[in-house]
């Protein structure tokens, strides 16, 4: 039998009961699960995710407050934008630089805080290629363009030139997060754009906080450089992890510990 046949006939029964989709799902989790584990002990990681820091040890003792949110599909929470924003206000003229724009939230966040904040997406023209929608389209850098110390740069990160562009105290991953792209932009990142003390973040490397996205996680580990002597972690009551130059405690995973420490979360519209 050939293997268009099998893929057409397992398409046929997953089509008739697709409760079969389930299985499947499961073990592409599993195996993507087990390439994860293969870099433990050395990474610190266990069969229930990375080792936690909690997202207090990088707030700050006032608090964070995140602006602009949309409360939008696609987007990041509210704890992954303070998070970007702590890190980028705990360094003086912070240089900060992202992969992934969508409505340009984190990037104006960010830019409140930072000196310079660079982000990375693709052109118009190759979302187009894509046949995505124009409106789609449109919305990029929706927050990010009024702003002037955020610069839109445009091309596949698989291939973009970094030559020129020096060395960032923060940078965000967040642009395709299947395994090979994850593992492509974590190599390039650390090969272009990190110097010793930079602190990269990766989002969706949780489905939710504290349940790992386990191919994510498997294409960080895959990408990160061997010699790499910094510290991989998931940042607690976040979609985060974060790779930290210098040492933190941190806690093991456990999605049934108590929710402390809780949040309060004050809205206001701004039109």
């Amino acid at each position: 039998m050939s293997r268009l046949t099998k893929t057409l006939r397992a398409l046929g029964r997953v089509a008739r009961n697709p409760w079969l989709l389930n299985h499947v799902l499961i073990a592409d989790e599993s195996a993507w699960q087990r390439q994860a584990l293969a870099h433990s002990p050395g990474r610190g990681v266990v069969a229930t995710g990375l080792p936690v820091v909690p997202l207090t040890a990088f707030l700050p003792a006032e608090g964070e407050t995140v602006r602009p949110f949309a409360f939008r599909d696609g987007g990041s929470l509210p704890t992954d934008l303070a998070l970007l924003r702590a890190l980028a206000r705990r360094v003086p003229q912070c240089r900060y630089f992202e992969i992934g724009t969508w409505r340009g939230e984190s990037a104006a966040n960010v830019a409140e805080v930072a000196a310079d904040v660079y982000t990375l997406n693709l052109s118009a023209a190759e979302l187009r290629a894509l046949r995505l929608p124009e409106r789609y389209i449109e919305l990029h850098g929706f927050f990010s363009h009024p702003l002037p110390n955020v610069h839109h740069l445009h091309g596949n990160s698989a291939t973009y030139d970094f030559r020129g562009l020096g060395k960032f105290d923060v940078v965000f991953i967040d642009g395709d997060h299947h395994y090979e792209a994850v593992r492509t932009d974590t190599r390039r990142v650390f090969e272009h754009l990190a110097g010793p003390e930079t602190v990269v973040v990766w989002h969706d490397a949780s489905r939710q906080p504290g349940q790992p996205r386990w191919e994510v996680l498997a294409g960080i580990l895959d990408g990160l450089p061997t010699d790499a002597p910094g510290q991989l972690v998931q940042v607690g009551n976040t979609l985060c992890a974060a790779y930290l130059p210098a040492p933190m405690p941190t806690q093991a995973p456990n999605l049934l510990a108590d929710p402390l420490p809780y949040f309060e979360v004050t809205l206001r519209a701004v039109y």
